[in-house]
């Protein structure tokens, strides 16, 4: 029986620098945003190993009603003050719930396992304590993913259209991340281990697909930040993007 991968504990506090913008944000967030529910933080900064002027805040949040077209323009608002004030975080990425839709049972592969594993709780009533340890499965894999196709649409045309030098370069290295990250769940249910760092999840992917360690060196490229032709990078997207895509299906046919 495969072992139960464990939660990510939640640290007293987070890194000094990083700990003042949680706060500052949890702050707005509770002050503007009435359906307030929870709020959640994952990534490097719930790691403790966030780096100054490099690392993205990532935030989870859940509303107990979905957000009215004024409440998510101060959502907006907020999200673009902090990025603006914070020249220690590059962005601020936010996803945002109905509370119905992580207690779903139809979502527990992906949003159970997500708060559960990848999130640290920093307001309100923490979802994850609903949800027990997860073994590593096909089922978190595939649900984790279940979007990809639309998401590298959606970046496909954003980086066509954009004009501006620091939102190309946000969204190369978001991309990428994505990109690397669905890769990681192609193997997971495989290696049985909870990847902790993109670097981490690069590392496993690659045990089992080393034929792909330039198209992830390529992608490590856009996540470092240098800039790299257009061309290029939609290359990245529709050549080893639709390779992504085509692998989950060919898993899938195979185990679902």
């Amino acid at each position: 029986m495969a072992r139960a991968l464990p939660a990510l504990g939640c640290p007293s506090t987070f890194q000094p620098m990083f700990d003042q913008i949680v706060d500052e944000l949890v702050h707005q967030l509770k002050r503007s945003i009435p359906v307030l529910h929870s709020i959640y933080i994952a990534g490097s900064v719930a790691r403790l190993e966030a780096v100054p002027g490099q690392s993205d805040l990532n935030v989870t949040l859940v509303t107990t009603n979905p957000l009215t077209a004024s409440a998510q323009a101060i959502l907006n608002s907020i999200v673009s003050r902090i990025e603006s004030q914070c020249p220690q975080i590059v962005a601020v990425n936010m996803t945002l719930l109905v509370k119905h839709e992580v207690l779903d049972i139809a979502a527990i592969f992906k949003w159970g396992f997500w708060l559960k594993h990848c999130c640290v709780c920093v307001c309100g009533d923490d979802l994850s304590s609903r949800f027990g340890c997860f073994e590593p499965s096909w089922d978190i894999g595939k649900s984790m993913n279940d979007d990809l196709p639309i998401q590298l649409n959606d970046y496909r045309r954003n980086i066509m259209a954009t004009r501006v030098v620091s939102h190309y370069l946000s969204l190369c290295r978001d991309v990428a991340k994505k990109m690397i990250w669905s890769c990681y769940t192609l193997v997971f249910h495989r290696s049985g281990k909870l990847a902790l760092s993109i670097e981490q999840a690069a590392q496993q992917f690659l045990s089992y697909y080393p034929q792909h360690k330039l198209a992830i060196d390529r992608l490590f490229m856009l996540i470092s930040g240098q800039q790299v032709p257009k061309k290029a990078v939609l290359f990245m997207i529709n050549d080893f993007g639709q390779w992504i895509v085509t692998e989950f299906d060919k898993i899938e046919r195979k185990i679902g």
